[in-house]
């Protein structure tokens, strides 16, 4: 198998994908309900819903906030308990809306189905009509990164979309969910890239996929064959035939980040922030957005629940599950026998990217894809020590930054020549920190001089 890959930095920790052949469960629905306002990037949703009020699966509860933002919808049905404070996955207390959970009544206008509907039984799905209903549905990035859709569909003039990627990498140890969604609801997967490109007005599309997902990989090329050769449809107000074509991939992490995937399936460079892949024609999208996509298109169901894994070497039974948002993470770790006994770490997402949680009863959101629990054998940190000057860090820097020096020049403050040597194009993966023989805490360091940098640019922009 020819497999790609992206040409800078990057690293490959243990799988521990334990997960891999676990068919994913359909998790029992919880007593409260727990939807932060920010489960997107951009302004948080305003509600529209208040206390006492009545709602079903798939009822509004809060709008998009701004241009840069999502809706959000009910997962339950039942009684609007409170709108008040919860701590989400970055362990601060944000505004979230309570329901109370009364049986299980959904929105009359979601089809419920199991029948597959395809693009070219829909006419009427314009590429306007495709954003819209993405728009309106809340569809956000599923990958964690929860950008709203439709914007990526609608690139600035100055940009022309080419093609658009599926990213099915799932390179993060541990995490499983996208593998399991594969297998399980390839035609789906598909017609939602079919929507994604009619939306983006091109012909040509890539699903990325590493190699130890050899069942993924013939899968969805068998599929692609039969669904993609010679098929026709309207784009541009011409008749276009869909390309689409599985690349393997070798196994490397952050394969999955936007611009390490663009590189190793276009063999394009995405430049440093500000430019974002559709600078160089693709448009990536997570391989669950594609599935939320033709859920909210072609079933009028709006984003309200995802596929999720719980993981992790002490538990019990770990699983996928597909699971409602608002969920409290508690009750999927019962699911799987229960937390551990003696010390663990708790996170929202993998070891590598995933954030470390102070509570079990957050709850899950858009773009919950893992919960890892790691006992604090695995978790804990060994003693730092002076920098060595190995330069593993550089080498296993996927954006060719200078790891040690940006963690080095956060301590002093020096926030002007962090600028000035691209802190803000860590995308933190954390792989400098995963290669330091001297154990150094890089990534922190540099996470918060990233933070502060962007502040010190976000500042800078209002006043001009």
């Amino acid at each position: 198998m020819n497999a790609r890959t992206f040409r800078i930095g990057g690293i490959h920790p243990e799988e521990n994908k334990l997960t891999h052949e676990a068919k994913t469960q359909v998790a029992a629905l919880p007593k409260q309900a727990i939807f932060p306002l920010s489960q997107h990037i951009g302004a948080p949703a305003k509600p529209v819903v208040k206390k006492g009020d009545c709602v079903k699966v798939g009822t509004l509860i809060a709008e998009a906030g701004g241009f840069v933002s999502a809706p959000i919808f009910s997962s339950v049905s039942g009684t609007v308990a409170k709108i008040d404070t919860a701590i989400d996955a970055t362990g601060y207390r944000k505004p979230a809306i309570y329901i109370t959970v009364n049986g299980d009544e959904w929105e009359d206008k979601i089809d419920r189905s199991d029948k597959l509907e395809l693009v070219e039984n829909h006419p009427e799905l314009t590429p306007e009509e495709i954003v819209n209903r993405i728009k309106d549905a809340g569809v956000v990035g599923m990958g964690g990164a929860c950008f709203p859709t439709f914007i990526k569909l609608t690139p600035p003039p100055t940009a022309k979309a080419e093609c658009v990627i599926i990213n099915a990498v799932e390179c993060e140890p541990y995490i499983t969910a996208d593998y399991r969604l594969m297998m399980e609801h390839a035609d789906e997967i598909l017609v939602g890239l079919e929507l994604l490109m009619k939306g983006a007005k091109v012909t040509k599309g890539y699903i990325g996929i590493e190699t130890n997902k050899p069942a993924a990989i013939e899968l969805l090329t068998k599929k692609c064959a039969e669904k993609f050769n010679g098929q026709s449809s309207m784009v541009n107000g011409q008749c276009s035939m869909f390309n689409v074509e599985v690349v393997p991939l070798q196994q490397r992490y952050p394969q999955g980040g936007e611009k390490q995937l663009v590189d190793a399936v276009i063999r394009r460079q995405v430049p440093a922030p500000p430019a974002i892949p559709v600078n160089v024609g693709a448009i990536v999208q997570n391989v669950g957005t594609a599935f939320a996509v033709y859920e909210a298109v072609m079933k009028r169901k709006p984003l309200f629940q995802r596929y999720t894994t719980v993981t992790g070497k002490r538990l019990a039974n770990p699983g996928n599950f597909l699971v409602r948002m608002g969920t409290p993470m508690q009750d999927l770790i019962d699911a799987c026998g229960g937390m551990p006994e003696g010390d663990n770490k708790l996170l929202a997402g993998g070891p590598m990217m995933g954030k470390a949680l102070t509570s079990t009863e957050v709850p899950i959101c858009k773009g919950t894809n893992s919960v890892t629990i790691i006992s604090d054998d695995e978790a804990r940190r060994k003693e730092p020590q002076e920098c060595i000057r190995c330069a593993k860090c550089v080498s296993a820097c996927p954006m060719g930054l200078e790891p040690y020096l940006l963690a080095k020049l956060s301590e002093l403050k020096n926030w002007e020549r962090c600028e000035g040597e691209e802190i803000v194009s860590c995308i933190e993966c954390g792989s400098c920190q995963f290669t330091c023989p001297a154990h150094r805490p890089l990534l922190d360091n540099i996470r918060q001089g990233k933070s502060t940098v962007m502040g010190i640019i976000r500042s800078r922009a209002a006043k001009k």
